[in-house]
Parts: C-alpha cells; structure tokens; sequence
C-alpha cells in the first residue's frame, strides 16, 4: 500500500511537472487576424520594370483586366521607390536600393499616377501590397545626411553595407528607436495616403521581430493589412505577419527533381510546419519568383518536365499560391535585375493552366488559405518514393490530389475508404466513380486533381 501510494505520488509530481513544461514551453496562439479578404486568394508578384515597355505604372494598368481575368486577386508590387545612384549596381540599379521612402521612382510614374493605380486596383475587386525594404537604403539616401545614427558603421565611422556582396545599399541600426519611429512613419505613409492593403517586407529575419511586432498594431489604425515576410521563422507570424516564404519546400522539390530526395520528404516537410507554425499562418508556395528567376534559373531550368506538376502541387498543398511576372506567358529565360529586360508577352498555355488554378483555389473552401482551409490527409499510395497524394477536404468540398514526381510512367494503386466517391479531373473534366481500391496511371511528371461531386 505504501509502495502504491509513493508511485502514485510520483507519477502526479510528475504529470504535475510535464504539464508545467508544456505550457511554459507551448507555442504562443498568434494574435494576428488576416483580412478577411485574404482566405481564398492567390498572390501575383508584378516586376513594374520589366512588365511593359515603358515599365511605367501607367501602361501596367493597361493589364489589369488581363490579371483580373486570370485571378490574380493580391498583387505585390516589387520596390516603387526611387534607386540610389551612388555605388548602384548595372545602368538602372537594384529595386531594393531605396533613395527616399516617401516617393516614387520618377522611372515608373508619379505619386499620382501611383494613387490612381491603388484606385483602378480595388475597384476590380483586386488587393495590392508593395515591397518595403527596411533593412537597408541607397547610400544616397536622405537618411544619411538627416539622420547618419540610423545607420550602421565601421570602426572608422564609414556606412556599411549589410552584407559584403550588397554593395549598392547600406545598413540601417535599428539599435537607435528613433529609426523605428522614422520607419513606421513611412510604412504608415502609404496605408494612410494610398490606400494600400499591405506590405511584402524584404528580408524580414535581418530586422528585429520587436520593430515588426510594433509595427502591424500601428498599421491597423488605418486598416486591415496583410503582411507577407520574405523569411521564414515561426516567430514572425505570432504578431506580425500574415504569411511566409517557404523556401525549405520549395529546395526540397528542386532536390526531388536532381533525385537526391525522394515524395517523402513533402510529407515530412508539411508536418514539421504543421508543428511550428500557428494554425492561422499562410504559407507561400512558388516555383519561381523574382530572385530565383534572375539568379537561380525559371522554373523550366530549375524542375524541367516537372515544372507543372510542382506548380499543381503548389497551388493545391496548405498555403497560399504565388506566380511571378511572366509565367502565365510561359517566360523561359532570366530576367535581367538591374537592366531593362521586358518581358514577351506571347500566347500561352500557361494563361489558362494558372488560371483554372488561381479560380479553384478561390471556388472551393478546401483550398482557402490558413485555418479556413480544408484539412489535409496524405493517402498512402502503392509507391511513396515517386508519389505523393493527398486529400484536402472542409465541410462538403473535398479533393484528391495524385503528382508523379518522376521521370517514369507509374501505375499506381490506392487502398483507402478516404478516396471513396463520384468526381471530376480538374483538367480534363473527366467524371468517374473512385472505388476504396484505385488504380490511376501517370505519364511522367504526371497529375491528376479529383473534385468530389
């Protein structure tokens, strides 16, 4: 009796202790609450520059109705500021060298041409969130000669760049709060006199999560915003942001196509956000993007026969889905970042294949972004190596999704009371009844996205 009354002490000291740990070391709920415009949307980054001839604002209105059509519905507009001179990189130098926060780039427009862009926008019904750098200026920034404690030096009291190879910008000390104060009041400048719906902010994880904590309440005196961070820490979407890179997924399928990895590894990958992250937070899938285009290959380089394939599973994983400038055209080359380099707008396949995706996305709730999307369920098929499949499924919307991740033809066999039911295919429209034992045949880098009926 004694024995049983010390083990029983014991086990409730130590549940009494493990809970205590778990609450101390539990991940904190996220306070962030996305606009409620955001659920059911795709992302379309527009590099101004390169988009039309002239790369002025003015002529890209022109394309909204095109975007529109395709569902292009959050448009990020890469840097719309002017670019430092001094120590710029190429003729026309880099979007990410800001000369002044408050303007913009005369090469693009004017603050009214800007402003009248904003207006066309939303009244499409569209969203448009801008690119903000604050990590770092041009070295010609007004900053530096207003305000040279904003910056970090050397030893010798000289401007540094952040990063060795970033010559053309140089680093801001966010050591100094009032920095913060300047800095909020720039990103407030654009919400408040603009009206724009958000930032994509630059290299995020290089400026401290306390200033981008501080930042959102600060924004949303004016409105709801959304705030996309070109990082990818857990800790920045418990009070800032709405949505982040993930870059570990989309090097995991570039790994799969070099076949250094094998489907699994998506699995792995998702479970692991899947614990890191809030439930709420939005993930952004790509196969391409500005600075993988122009320093690491297009899509059609990087994931060759299986570029469409890693876009279908991109668009139809948890997260929200994002194409870059051109890829509706079917763009296979490198864009020039710091030239003209204007993009061919020629006919495409590609117009309707991201189109029928970006309008499923939007259509079926089991496809909407963050914790208003359907669960996800990996289906185990006969070869996990070459296959990945899975269900996504809210309420009455349910699909199955089957990607061939290989360079070979598979047959592949599926024994499972969760595919049960009447479909269509997506891209075939093809109906068919989908027994607990399914057999489907993919040709190489093959998909098949089934829509329960």
């Amino acid at each position: 009796m004694l024995r049983f009354s010390f083990l029983t002490t014991v086990f409730v000291m130590t549940m009494f202790v493990f809970s205590f740990l778990s609450r101390l070391f539990a991940q904190p709920e996220s306070t962030v609450q996305s606009p409620d415009w955001s659920y059911d949307k795709a992302i379309y980054e527009v590099n101004l520059r390169q988009f039309t001839p002239s790369g002025t604002i003015n002529e890209f209105k022109e394309h909204l109705p095109r975007l529109k059509e395709l569902g292009a519905d959050i448009l990020w507009l890469m840097p719309i500021h002017p670019i430092g001179e001094l120590n710029r990189k190429g003729k026309m130098g880099s979007y990410y060298s800001v000369k002044d926060y408050f303007d913009v780039d005369p090469n693009l427009g004017t603050k009214e041409d800007f402003a009248e862009l904003v207006k066309e926008i939303h009244s499409l019904g569209m969203y448009v969130i801008i690119d903000w750098v604050a990590n770092h200026t041009a070295w010609d920034n007004k900053w530096t000669v207003e305000f040279p404690d904003f910056y970090k030096k050397d030893a010798a009291g000289n401007f540094i760049p952040p990063v060795a190879d970033w010559s053309d910008v140089i680093a801001l000390d966010y050591n100094n709060k009032k920095l913060w104060e300047k800095m909020t009041e720039a990103l407030e400048y654009w919400v408040k006199e603009f009206d724009i719906d958000g930032y994509r902010c630059d290299v995020a994880e290089m400026v401290p999560i306390e200033f981008w904590n501080s930042l959102r309440p600060e924004l949303e005196k004016f409105k709801p915003v959304f705030m996309l961070a070109e990082a990818e820490s857990p800790g920045l979407h418990f009070h800032a942001f709405d949505m982040s890179y993930s870059w570990e997924l989309h090097h995991l399928l570039e790994r799969i196509v070099k076949k250094e990895k094998d489907a699994a590894v998506i699995l792995n990958e998702l479970e692991k956000e899947a614990k890191h992250y809030p439930s709420n937070s939005f993930r952004m899938r790509f196969t391409t993007n500005h600075d993988e285009n122009s320093w690491n290959g297009t899509e059609f380089e990087k994931f060759g026969n299986g570029a469409d394939a890693m876009a279908v599973l991109s668009a139809t994983i948890p997260g929200m889905f994002l194409i870059y400038s051109g890829q509706e055209a079917g763009n296979s080359r490198r864009l020039s970042f710091f030239e003209k380099d204007e993009i061919d707008w020629k006919e495409s396949k590609y117009f309707d294949f991201y189109k029928k995706l970006f309008s499923f996305k939007k259509e079926n709730p089991a496809l909407w972004n963050g914790d208003k999307g359907g669960k996800f369920k990996y289906v185990l098929p006969s070869d996990g190596k070459s296959i990945f499949s899975f269900i996504r499924e809210k309420d009455d919307n349910k699909i199955f999704v089957v990607l061939n991740l290989s360079d070979k033809k598979q047959n592949i066999e599926f024994n499972s009371q969760e595919i049960a039911g009447t479909y269509y295919e997506l891209f075939s429209s093809d109906k068919l009844n989908i027994e607990e034992e399914f057999i489907v045949n993919l040709e190489p880098w093959g998909y098949k996205v089934f829509v329960q009926q």
